[in-house]
């Protein structure tokens, strides 16, 4: 699948399921904590520096975001979960949006899960976990900050990952750095991959 990764463009912010793109263009949609890194995995992904904005505070998504490429498929980048700065009312409304959008089956093609590969993922990574096996769908872990990590701690804090997260098989864990490009090339062959299966 040829794909220009420059023809990205923001497509809309979703805030009720009314907003969700269905014009059965393939969706990868993107999870992670608020401070995982999750803009900047995605700029790195379409080599763009400010493309998903990187927020000064965490927490900053707080609708969905919809970005077509190159008019083959969307990345759908979630609202951060894990704040605690953010209002009990605003989390909720968060965690309605998103079980809004994980109950529509037909929506997701792969999902894409960021946890930070330095330290164990916590309840609400696991949360997000169990949500992606639910759909049935294709799904992967993105273990991202690399480069803080020591070379000789790498293989076991993956292996925790894939551990904690109770990873069938199949899900791949894909260490990943976006301030260094490791990962990347795994990453985007991956989604390319299945949205073109998905057309």
């Amino acid at each position: 699948m040829a794909v220009n990764l420059n023809r990205a463009e923001f497509v809309r912010s979703a805030v009720r399921p009314s907003d969700f793109p269905r014009d059965a263009l393939p969706q990868v949609v993107f999870a992670g904590r608020s401070n995982v890194g999750k803009s900047s995995v995605i700029n790195r992904l379409l080599n763009r520096k400010n493309f998903a904005r990187v927020g000064a505070a965490p927490g900053k998504t707080t609708q969905i975001n919809y970005f077509r490429i190159d008019d083959q498929f969307y990345l759908v980048d979630l609202p951060g979960y894990g704040y605690a700065k953010v209002s009990k009312q605003e989390r909720d409304r968060w965690g309605k949006l998103i079980e809004a959008w994980f109950a529509d089956t037909a929506l997701m093609t792969l999902g894409i899960l960021i946890v930070d590969a330095r330290h164990k993922p916590t309840a609400d990574d696991r949360t997000m976990s169990d949500f992606f096996r639910s759909t049935g769908k294709p799904y992967a872990v993105v273990a991202n900050k690399l480069d803080k990590l020591k070379k000789s701690e790498v293989q076991g804090n993956l292996e925790q990952v894939a551990q904690v997260l109770e990873l069938p098989e199949e899900v791949p864990v894909i260490p990943f750095s976006a301030e260094k490009g490791d990962g990347k090339p795994e990453l985007l062959s991956l989604i390319l991959r299945h949205a073109e299966e998905e057309r």
